[in-house]
């Protein structure tokens, strides 16, 4: 019996370590040293890339490669580091599939680009850009960096961005900012929907445009900012007592808004041609 059960268990692992190798995934690592303030770039055809901080000067790239059918190509010129996923020929995107695990010194610049995977950054205060058409995006608890972000379709989420500079351009993929302040904000998406959920703080200037996607922001009570609302052909909603301040254009109940809330700290323009926008008191 005990032989029967030791033939089960070997059968078992040899089905498993088929089963890995029909798969055909390769994990490889990369590390290099480097000084302050370096640059790390990963340009990925298919699959995710994740980066987030470690102590140290080193810069640790795993990769994870679906088949045989994409190559690594790495290089370290002084303090930067550029990581490319070469996809050879015949390959399809799951394929050519690599997955991306990457710790940086907190203060390295990142760069990163995916045509369709997610694209996510945390607690870094190096500058940060991140650019795929399908991508989707989640950057999270970055200080005083800018982060610059540029997608056609996927959702981009920024959460705990402080003393930030942040761009943010979009064709479809929907916005969503939530505590995230600084010296400036911008987003601009052509249809997709912007939500903003914050203070307004870091006497910054925010602007929020989509020429057909709604605005939504919200602010607390005690938020101090000059603010100025136009949609030309959807609606607008405003839940705080403004004083009023002259516009270049016509102010109308229902289409545009302006005015000022406490000391006006901070400049907010939300514009849309033809969405909603709605600035909420929280």
């Amino acid at each position: 019996m005990q032989s029967k059960r030791r033939a089960a268990k070997l059968v078992l692992v040899v089905m498993v370590a088929g089963a890995a190798l029909a798969a055909g995934e390769v994990r490889k690592e990369f590390r290099y040293t480097v000084g302050h303030h370096s640059s790390v770039s990963i340009s990925n055809q298919y699959g995710p890339i994740s980066v987030k901080p470690a102590p140290g000067n080193q810069v640790v790239v795993t990769a994870v490669l679906a088949s045989d059918k994409v190559e690594i190509d790495a290089s370290q010129n002084g303090d930067r580091v550029d990581i490319v996923s070469h996809v050879l020929p015949d390959a399809t995107a799951d394929s050519a599939r690599v997955e991306y695990l990457v710790q940086v010194p907190p203060d390295a610049s990142v760069s990163l680009h995916s045509v369709s995977g997610l694209l996510h950054a945390e607690r870094l205060h190096g500058d940060v850009s991140l650019e795929g058409p399908s991508a989707s995006v989640d950057v999270r608890d970055i200080t005083d960096a800018h982060v610059h972000v540029k997608t056609m379709n996927g959702p981009v989420t920024l959460v705990n961005i402080r003393q930030g500079h942040v761009e943010i351009a979009s064709v479809s993929g929907e916005v969503t900012l939530r505590s995230v302040s600084g010296s400036l904000v911008q987003v601009n998406s052509t249809s997709g929907k912007i939500s903003y959920d914050g203070d307004f703080g870091g006497a910054g200037r925010y602007v929020l445009t989509s020429h057909t996607g709604d605005i939504e922001a919200i602010a607390p009570p005690y938020a101090s900012i000059d603010v100025v609302a136009h949609s030309e052909k959807g609606t607008v909603e405003n839940d705080f007592p403004l004083q009023p301040e002259h516009t270049s254009f016509v102010v109308k109940a229902g289409s545009a808004f302006a005015g000022t809330v406490g000391k006006a700290a901070s400049s907010v323009k939300l514009f849309s041609f033809s969405g909603k926008i709605h600035l909420k008191k929280r």
